[in-house]
């Protein structure tokens, strides 16, 4: 793809997920998020050439200025999204595939020291909401949701949605998802849990309840055996008449 071909689809990526977009001018004079794209690609060309050092200071500028920190050796697809963008960190070794959307206060990054790939491969037409953090050298499959401030730490297949922390999925193949950028409405397993065991607390009052009343009807425990042998007992006279002596 040519640079202006690919200038173009960056653009072109802008108006097609954020209906705030009223023009040209405004998108490229005023969003960051574009600004800190078209940086990373200068930086990354001459990260490729081995000008290792002139590349991060691109990157640095570009972080100053937009409070998005891309590492030049990050490959990046076509048409990547960064919405509003403040505090997004992609790491050196990250991948990401083509019509990727993500929201401020996103992490790429690794977890640890380790040499070589560290940082996640993000598939083509996925969303990381505000607040994820994808840790780790790990494949998020193609067509995923990943919701606010998810921490995910594991592979994740195509076609999901994941929550929580750590993130777990909570739908996936075929399964429809909704709106991919309504990232507010997704569904949390620690509040299905809650749920059920709510549920089962009602159960057993309800049946505590109800012993309490069969019992208060005259349902009472029968008595032991030796206690009724020990209740017939008899006791015989010349016993009372060594006490009275």
């Amino acid at each position: 793809m040519g640079l202006w071909r690919k200038v173009k689809s960056d653009i072109d990526a802008v108006f097609e997920n954020d209906p705030a977009a009223r023009s040209w001018f405004e998108v490229v004079f005023t969003y960051s998020g574009l600004h800190a794209i078209w940086s990373h690609r200068v930086a990354h060309f001459l990260y490729r050439h081995k000008l290792f050092s002139v590349a991060r200071v691109i990157s640095q500028a570009s972080r100053f200025f937009t409070g998005i920190e891309i590492h030049p050796g990050a490959r990046i697809g076509s048409k990547l999204f960064i919405d509003h963008g403040m505090g997004v960190v992609i790491g050196e070794t990250c991948e990401i595939g083509d019509e990727v959307v993500i929201y401020q206060g996103v992490t790429l990054g690794g977890t640890g020291k380790e040499k070589g790939k560290r940082h996640p491969t993000i598939g083509n037409r996925v969303v990381i909401a505000s607040g994820a953090k994808v840790l780790g050298s790990f494949k998020v499959g193609d067509h995923t949701n990943i919701g606010a401030n998810s921490v995910v730490l594991r592979e994740i297949p195509p076609n999901s949605t994941v929550v929580g922390i750590p993130g777990r999925i909570v739908k996936r193949d075929g399964k429809k998802i909704g709106d991919r950028l309504d990232h507010t409405n997704l569904p949390d397993p620690l509040i299905e849990t809650f749920r059920f065991m709510q549920k089962e607390i009602n159960d057993l009052k309800t049946e505590v309840e109800r012993l309490k009343a069969a019992e208060g009807n005259g349902h009472t425990k029968p008595k032991d055996s030796n206690e009724s042998a020990r209740a017939n007992e008899t006791v015989p006279i010349s016993a009372y008449d060594t006490k009275r002596s």
